[in-house]
């Protein structure tokens, strides 16, 4: 028996019709069209769909049990196909999320909150990039936007700018560091060093100044929140290193100093690498778009 999508749409709109003519006219078709079709239906199952010359017309046992499969089937049909729509016209789809910046989780909620809005039909998902190669995870289709700060020339991959930021040098007002008008690698060698819980190549502090300067501080200790490594800093337990727009705050605070990375300062920028063949899709550039506002006002807050 070959059931088709318009065999359960003819059943559907005659049992809401009651008839054969008012429902062609809901079908577009003609009435002989469509008693040809049912007529067709019918020889496949060998059963009567209808109760003949009722009025208005029914359906038989047979008929109300297609019906229930066109009740359940036809509006699923509907939906797929308005996805496949969105998908088409960009206004929805999956946004999938790996982070190798830790702190950039401060940053991205204010971006997703304000894309949600715009956007409600895009399953977005974050996962922190720090547990698995994210790289690799995103050539796989199995995210669909890194944040890095790591460009790499990968066939397929576009690194987006978002922003650049300076990593700087967080501690206690009382410690004898704050005298200094900016902090070398050298400096590091007898403090305790507060990081969040990530390997060093993925540390600005390591990557671009201890590890080149072959320096190695006394002790490094970790903490997974920005807040726990600033309470740890405010109480001397430690120095830490964080990106400018994390500790716009401290600036302000008679706790801490805040100072420079070297002589001139250090700078780096976030990325955000996707698939080239995605950056055509709407809510990719809406969110990139979004980020950068987002990364603009924390800097000049």
């Amino acid at each position: 028996m070959h059931i088709e999508l318009r065999h359960l749409r003819a059943i559907r709109a005659i049992h809401e019709a009651g008839g054969l003519g008012k429902a062609a006219d809901i079908l577009n078709i003609t009435q002989s069209a469509l008693s040809h079709q049912i007529k067709g239906l019918e020889d496949q199952a060998g059963v009567d769909l209808f109760v003949r010359r009722s009025k208005p017309l029914k359906l038989s046992a047979a008929g109300m049990r297609m019906l229930r499969t066109a009740e359940r089937v036809l509006p699923e049909i509907q939906a797929l196909q308005a996805e496949f729509s969105g998908l088409r016209e960009g206004s929805s789809g999956r946004l999938h999320i790996a982070i190798e910046c830790h702190a950039c989780f401060e940053w991205l909620f204010p971006v997703l909150e304000s894309f949600r809005k715009n956007w409600p039909d895009v399953d977005v998902d974050i996962r922190p990039g720090l547990a698995f190669d994210a790289m690799p995870a995103l050539m796989k289709e199995e995210v669909d936007l890194v944040v890095s700060s790591d460009p790499d020339k990968l066939p397929g991959v576009t690194f987006t700018p978002l922003f650049d930021y300076a990593p700087v040098f967080v501690a206690s007002a009382q410690h004898p560091l704050a005298q200094k008008q900016w902090i070398d690698a050298e400096d590091f060698r007898g403090e305790t060093l507060i990081t969040y819980p990530v390997e060093r190549a993925r540390l600005d502090i390591f990557s671009q100044l201890l590890t080149p300067a072959k320096v190695e501080p006394a002790a490094v200790r970790q903490a997974e929140l920005t807040a726990v490594i600033l309470l740890l800093v405010a109480s001397n337990r430690g120095v830490a290193v964080l990106p400018d727009w994390v500790v716009r705050e401290v600036k302000y605070s008679s706790d801490y100093v805040t100072r420079p990375l070297t002589e001139h300062g250090l700078t780096r920028r976030l990325y955000a690498a996707t698939r080239s063949e995605d950056m055509e899709k709407s809510y990719m550039v809406e969110l990139i778009r979004l980020a950068g506002i987002e990364a603009a006002r924390l800097q000049n807050a």
